[in-house]
């Protein structure tokens, strides 16, 4: 029989009542009670069938929070029913991590394949949920014909211009933000050596913003990187970077700051909340793009407590800032989690298990939220 997922929950009803008035809206998480608390979710999975219950979903509490709350989804996990289910309970947008990607999306100079963005947009459209498009222009996960193709400067141009205004025309109206450009900026500060720098030059950059703009007027555009969260290099040079954009009148509206981080090296708070009011100074709106927080494996109780932390820590920068609108990590379970595969030796990073549990961070994410209500 089909393990209903409110059963999972059931027990953290009392939790999530108490964060309000107990102490853990104090920032005190009383850690031995979510220790037992997860300890009986995971009990309650392997004993129990079917139990109906109503409580606030992350979900629920974000939009309560002004605030999108999300994850990178793969067409073919949607198939999986307590994926699916979990992400349209718990998340109020998605983000594309591959379908429109130019390799997967732009397989051949003549023919596109929207297959699979089209399902993961139309199970948002029909689960009320916003849809983030990941990426335009990349230096990865290029075709064979980009990759190895040998053009004129014009020619360059004109495939980037046209893979542009098709996929984002295509999408107009459905997509509320696109990553339109990620990861220019090398991590020393200067601009990436890619494709498209050595075969246009830099203002391709500009010129797939004002594409992207022209393609979707209403659609949100972002610039995307990892790396760039707090005060650094990188940092410095995204922003010179956008303010040079804006200055121009380049439609530009947002900066995404990935988090992908470690449970070893963390980014500072304090320092990724000073670069995010320095982009809103500008004008321009932050999401938090691709977060999770690996760990080095086997993962510990206490390592789960301090990964739950670091989420708080950075959602309150996000509710705090004046324009920060989504928090998304990249992914939601740690059955599918992209880190095992990049980082050996290290997982853990998101915050379900691999038996759609929820971690501690679940419950840390919740008391966040709950925490800022109480505030206003």
């Amino acid at each position: 029989m089909l393990l209903r997922r409110e059963l999972l929950y059931g027990v953290i009803i009392g939790l999530i009542a108490g964060l309000a008035i107990g102490s853990i809206i104090r920032g005190m998480m009383i850690e031995t009670e979510i220790r037992d608390l997860y300890n009986q979710i995971s009990d309650l999975k392997r004993q129990i069938m079917v139990v109906k219950v109503a409580i606030p979903s992350l979900r629920n509490l974000a939009e309560k929070c002004g605030i999108y709350i999300g994850a990178a989804v793969e067409r073919s996990l949607l198939d999986i029913p307590d994926y699916a289910y979990a992400l349209k309970q718990e998340f109020n947008i998605l983000t594309t991590e591959n379908a429109l990607k130019f390799g997967p999306v732009h397989p051949q100079r003549d023919a596109y394949s929207f297959s699979d963005a089209d399902y993961i947009i139309s199970f948002a459209e029909s689960n009320g949920m916003k849809v983030r498009g990941h990426t335009l222009v990349w230096h990865q996960q290029l075709p064979s014909w980009v990759a190895q193709g040998n053009y004129s400067r014009e020619e360059w141009i004109s495939i980037i211009r046209e893979h542009i205004m098709t996929v984002v025309g295509r999408y107009k109206g459905r997509i509320y933000a696109w990553d339109v450009i990620n990861e220019a900026i090398a991590d020393d500060g200067t601009l990436r050596d890619t494709i498209w720098l050595r075969n246009i030059g830099p203002e391709y950059i500009e010129m797939a913003f004002r594409w992207a703009h022209e393609a979707d007027p209403q659609a949100i555009l972002f610039y995307n990187d990892y790396g760039a969260e707090g005060l650094n290099v990188k940092s410095n040079a995204i922003y010179n970077l956008v303010k040079s954009l804006l200055e121009k009148g380049v439609p530009i509206h947002g900066v995404g700051l990935q988090m992908h981080v470690s449970l070893e090296n963390p980014s500072n708070p304090q320092e990724v909340a000073a670069n995010i009011k320095r982009l809103n100074d500008l004008g321009l709106e932050v999401h938090i793009t691709e977060m999770d927080v690996r760990i080095r494996m086997p993962a510990r109780w206490e390592d789960l407590v301090e990964q739950a932390k670091i989420y708080r820590d950075f959602l309150r920068v996000c509710l705090s800032a004046e324009r920060c609108k989504a928090f998304v990590m990249w992914g939601f379970t740690d059955k599918y989690s992209w880190i095992p595969g990049y980082f050996s030796g290290y997982g853990a990073a998101l915050i379900f298990d691999e038996s759609y549990v929820p971690k501690p961070a679940y419950y840390y994410i919740a008391a966040t939220f709950i925490e800022h209500l109480t505030k206003k």
